[in-house]
């Protein structure tokens, strides 16, 4: 921007100097060869009252030399002698002396003044009045130097006043632009300074408004959920008893055991939520800085738990993982709840019994988690991946968890038909020892 000012500025000065100084140049040419010619005519008058007087060559030679002007004043007496060397073409001077008429002629040397003057018995004398060329461009070249530098000054000027305003415009503007871009990596702090021009001042306010307001927003948010997560205790409590009530029993067991599992997942979403703001660190940078967790061990632990469940609604599955290590950079409790979201999903939206697979693959930078199953698929895998919406009445934040996970782990999630008829869900991770090799590299 402050290119595209200052050149703006250079182009309309420039232009508006150069209409001004053109004109003004000629003018003062002009002027200088008016000023030397009009002292040449005068010159040629003088000498026409002592030519009125006197032809005598002595008396005429006397009044050129008073007028200090002996080698540009040429007189042809009326016998045609002349007094001084003449710079007029000859054919010039005749017609001067035929026809009396008053002549200017331009020569290479420079400019001549022919003037008759009509003596006593019809005779005539001519006073020539010669101006050398230096002369008639005297103080022309000063004149248009001095007005070259006054342009340049202006030109200049108008450039640096216009690069000054261009520099504040873009420092408020690269100052907006770093403040956007730390708040939308998660510096919730970050404020500008109105600078520049108003219009900028103005979206400067309207940024730091709608800082403040995205803080509140969050912070009201924050509070939802730790009592949302509080409000769950009531039920949790209610279901602690009804465990007590069933007694030693096994199933009384996993009951308890899954109501303390829950009571751990709701402490920890409280104590998340009620930690103060603090700016997100990038993607990357928290995957770099989270435990290795092997997938394959995640995921037999979470198929264990849920093979009660799938007992008891008469539903086969299969299991294949793969014995290499397969490490991923993300905490075990994230592994183990996209573990859970995906199988949690075959046993929500498909009927008892329908069978289900999974299996961890490696590949050469990714480790590949899929869940296939046998129910009715997904009609439309954008909206299921959509947060908030879902085709089976949930609320979408499964998957939505999910997807994000594995961005985060530099994959992706897919959703296909299955070899067995209905969905598949293909989850990628890159591998930790992958991850620090680029980090190393980078």
């Amino acid at each position: 921007m402050r290119r595209t000012l200052a050149g703006i500025a250079l182009a309309v000065t420039s232009m508006v100097a150069l209409s001004f100084l053109i004109p003004l140049a000629l003018l003062v040419r002009e002027q200088a060869r008016n000023r030397a010619t009009t002292t040449a005519e005068q010159r040629a008058a003088a000498l026409s009252p002592v030519l009125a007087l006197t032809t005598q060559r002595t008396d005429v030679q006397q009044a050129v030399s008073e007028l200090g002007s002996s080698d540009q004043l040429v007189v042809r007496l009326p016998d045609g002698n002349l007094l001084g060397t003449p710079h007029a073409p000859h054919d010039a001077l005749e017609r001067a002396v035929r026809r009396r008429e008053t002549l200017t002629v331009d020569t290479a040397d420079g400019w001549v003044y022919l003037q008759p003057v009509v003596l006593q018995g019809d005779r005539v004398a001519v006073v020539e009045a010669f101006v050398p060329a230096a002369d008639l461009t005297r103080g022309v070249a000063a004149s248009w130097g001095v007005m070259a530098l006054l342009a340049l000054g202006l030109v200049g000027g108008s450039v640096l006043v216009a690069d000054r305003l261009g520099a504040r415009v873009v420092r408020s503007s690269r100052s907006l632009k770093s403040a956007s871009l730390a708040l939308g990596s998660g510096d919730l702090d970050i404020r500008v300074q109105p600078d520049g021009p108003p219009e900028l001042q103005e979206a400067g306010a309207a940024f730091n408004t709608m800082a403040d307001r995205v803080l509140d927003l969050l912070a009201v948010e924050r509070e939802l959920v730790a009592d949302l997560s509080h409000r769950l205790r009531t039920p949790l409590t209610a279901l602690y008893l009804e465990a007590d009530r069933m007694g030693s029993t096994p199933s009384a067991r996993r009951v308890a055991e899954a109501a303390g599992q829950l009571e751990s997942e709701l402490d920890s979403i409280i104590a998340a939520a009620r930690t103060p703001l603090a700016p997100a660190r990038p993607a990357r940078a928290a995957t770099a800085a989270a435990k290795a967790c092997d997938l394959a061990e995640v995921v037999a632990v979470r198929l264990d738990f849920w093979s009660v469940l799938a007992t008891k609604q008469r539903r086969p599955y299969e299991r294949s993982l793969t014995p290499r290590l397969v490490p991923v950079a993300l905490p075990e409790d994230d592994l183990a709840a996209i573990v859970d979201a995906l199988i949690g999903n075959v046993f929500r939206h498909t009927p008892e019994g329908t069978a289900f697979a999974v299996r961890v693959e490696r590949a050469e930078r990714h480790v590949i988690l899929t869940v296939d199953d046998a129910g009715p698929g997904v009609a439309d895998p954008d909206a299921a991946l959509t947060r908030g919406m879902s085709i089976t009445g949930s609320t979408g934040l499964g998957l939505d968890i999910v997807a994000r996970a594995s961005h985060a782990a530099d994959g992706e999630l897919t959703i296909t038909r299955a070899p067995m008829g209905g969905a598949r869900i293909r989850v990628s991770f890159l591998l930790a020892d992958a991850a620090g090799a680029d980090g190393a590299r980078r």
